[in-house]
């Protein structure tokens, strides 16, 4: 059986930051490793430089440059294919619901996906786009099963039933280590600061041993010359921290139609096949 991984995200440098050491390994195991990026992070900064200072090169360019920093990260990864939805970054959760559940509905038909992960529903540390894109995907896994939704121009295109779907579920001991390396990590919307809020370790089904692909993972964080900046504190760790970061991943089971119950997994695809 030739296993399937879709992941979910919305930005690019969530795949590697966040989930690179998943993407890597199953991808060195032979899954068919796939991405969906919701926006090409064209708001972000450029080398450490915000969107109105003069060494930034504005939207339109910065979209560019991270798009094929993406791709980098990506093909470094070992991911075989990857989407762009071209949403507005930092405005993913004004989107139009029925629209963006819908593309990410008929992603998931065409991809055909074992297995999904995307972010939780506190989006890590609050960022308004990561939890859309929870929100959204959960809701797009459902939609890709029924019968009844026709993706537009794709009449051909079969319903799909995702098997499990994950959220990422960093625990404190995973914050502390990363937010030691780059900071504080911290979302401010409408004048209220979110910061991080790990999820406690009962709540975690999933950990998934990424030791040997760590040294992958960084190389894929590195392709994002852009932002470094805001993490230049990782060029300077131990081999041994770099480790720690990316050496293993944790996650929520969100649903499965495989598998249940408390005992942790080690497996993404734990009953499957």
């Amino acid at each position: 059986m030739h296993l399937k991984l879709m992941a979910i995200l919305a930005h690019p440098d969530d795949e590697s930051l966040g989930m690179g050491g998943t993407l890597a390994k199953y991808a060195a195991d032979g899954v068919d490793v796939a991405l969906l990026t919701a926006t090409r992070g064209e708001r972000g900064r450029f080398h450490g430089h915000r969107a109105e200072e003069e060494e930034h090169p504005g939207a339109a360019a910065l979209a560019g440059i991270r798009e094929q920093e993406l791709r980098a990260a990506v093909s470094v990864l070992g991911v075989r294919r990857v989407s762009l939805l071209d949403y507005p970054d930092q405005q993913l959760n004004c989107a139009n619901p029925h629209e963006a559940i819908a593309s990410i509905a008929c992603e998931l038909r065409r991809g055909r996906p074992d297995v999904v992960v995307t972010f939780g529903p506190d989006g890590a540390y609050g960022h308004p786009d990561h939890i859309a894109i929870s929100q959204f995907t959960t809701a797009a896994t459902m939609v890709a099963a029924d019968p009844a939704f026709v993706c537009h121009g794709a009449e051909a295109e079969q319903p799909h039933s995702v098997s499990k779907l994950y959220y990422l579920a960093w625990t404190a001991a995973t914050f502390d280590a990363y937010q030691a390396a780059v900071g504080q990590l911290s979302s401010t919307v409408d004048g209220v600061v979110r910061r991080a809020n790990p999820w406690p370790d009962w709540a975690v089904t999933t950990v998934i041993d990424t030791r040997r692909v760590w040294s992958t993972v960084w190389r894929a964080v590195s392709c994002h010359q852009s932002q470094l900046a805001g993490y230049a504190r990782l060029k300077d760790l131990p081999t041994s921290q770099h480790e720690a970061l990316w050496g293993s991943q944790s996650f929520y089971r969100a649903f499965s139609t495989v598998n249940g119950g408390k005992a942790r997994e080690t497996d993404l695809f734990e009953g499957i096949g």
